[in-house]
């Protein structure tokens, strides 16, 4: 069985090819600049050179057919045809109050997801183009989507309403949702093995940290509360998005210039977090080094950003219960080694203590570390995240579900 997954954004798709029951990793790649021209695809296969090719002009449509013509090149490729391909799963953004699991996909759930568009439209519109797309070159094959907010399905109602007109919720779904769900998934069974509990009897958070950023309270191994909201805008400081600031702030600065709603929107999103306050729109590593070497500005943004993260760990230690682990993914590399040592910084009080050399020592993108100092009576681990695994286990259960 080979399983195909497919993450879409308005102007790249990432995708993996798992092969078997214990999802070996044929082949992972993007497409980038879709829909903008001077498109390309590169891919990778364990093994071999990574290669990278020119994708010409394309739109999702053309570039699911790119991709698959990529994975089944007779000189480059992983298969000798499409119908090699068993299921599909599609990561999508926001599945609102309507889906909290992984479902088949069909006409009329898709129907469904594009009625949630106003959910995330950032974000669901290439979801949803991108389904559309590889179900008309994939047709004969199962589909599964994959919800970013199902796993925070379990968060409480105290947890999940905001304290704002309850018709608000009632009429137009407006609450916490939570995103990143494939993502804490895997952190909270990777850290129960190194615990070596069953997943049922961890209390844990655990922190998604990449261009979005989320954490997560994790109780009896089901998500109690999150950062996110009913956005991903909400949270913690990203490398884009403000996360957490003072609602008035919107309306004073709208009146003070100007802003259209969509203005405001397009500032908080994408010119705001890090690259608000750097000036600069920065690659991660790019901007640890920076902060390392003493840029004043970038050096004050990893102070803001490890500061929002140390006061969240701090709250979902209240949420979680006594807690077993916190659980870092790996970020960008090893530079990330500072961002850790500062957002633990100060929480020996709360029984949080850090092993400074075993954390400086993380070094492998794909390395599995416990950073736990000494005296801590809260264990502390790096694993990096694998969202595309959660996503080929969840299609395959449905896919054996529904054939048998």
């Amino acid at each position: 069985m080979k399983i195909l997954t497919i993450t879409c954004w308005s102007h790249k798709i990432k995708y993996h090819l798992f092969s078997g029951e214990e999802r070996t990793l044929l082949a992972s790649g993007m497409i980038e600049r879709v829909g903008l021209g001077g498109s390309f695809i590169s891919q990778t296969v364990p093994g071999r050179e990574p290669i990278q090719s020119d994708a010409g002009d394309n739109d999702h449509r053309s570039a699911v057919a790119i991709i698959i013509a990529t994975l089944a090149d007779p000189q480059n490729g992983v298969i000798t045809d499409a119908s090699e391909i068993s299921a599909v799963g599609h990561r999508v953004a926001h599945g609102g109050e309507q889906f909290r699991h992984s479902v088949l996909l069909d006409e009329l759930v898709l129907g469904s997801i594009r009625k949630l568009q106003y959910l995330a439209p950032m974000h669901l519109a290439p979801n949803i183009a991108g389904i559309e797309s590889a179900m008309r070159h994939l047709p004969a094959i199962p589909h599964v989507a994959v919800f970013d907010t199902a796993f925070h399905s379990s968060m409480p109602e105290c947890a999940f309403t905001y304290p704002l007109p309850y018709e608000w919720y009632e009429n137009h779904g407006v609450r916490r949702y939570g995103f990143h769900g494939p993502s804490h998934l895997y952190l909270s069974r990777r850290a129960a093995v190194h615990l070596g509990k069953p997943a049922a009897a961890c209390n844990l958070i655990t922190i998604h940290l990449d261009r979005g950023v989320s954490l997560c309270a994790i109780r009896n191994g089901l998500s109690v509360d999150t950062s996110m909201g009913m956005t991903p805008l909400e949270g913690a400081v990203m490398e884009t998005r403000c996360g957490d600031i003072d609602p008035g702030i919107q309306v004073y600065m709208m009146n003070l210039m100007g802003l259209s709603a969509k203005e405001l929107e397009q500032v908080l999103n994408n010119k705001s977090g890090i690259a608000g306050i750097t000036g600069q729109q920065l690659e991660r590593r790019n901007f640890l080094k920076a902060a390392l070497d003493g840029d004043t500005r970038c050096a004050l943004a990893l102070k803001i950003e490890t500061y929002r993260l140390r006061k969240y760990i701090g709250s979902f230690l209240a949420i979680a219960g006594p807690l077993d682990a916190i659980v870092f993914s790996a970020g960008s590399g090893h530079l990330e080694w500072a961002a850790r040592e500062m957002a633990l910084e100060g929480l020996g009080c709360l029984g949080i203590w850090l092993d400074p050399d075993r954390n400086s020592t993380v070094r492998s993108p794909r390395q599995e570390l416990e950073i736990t100092g000494a005296d801590s009576r809260i264990r502390t681990f790096v694993i990096p995240s694998n969202e595309e695994l959660v996503i080929a286990d969840e299609v395959a259960a449905i896919h054996s579900s529904s054939n048998g």
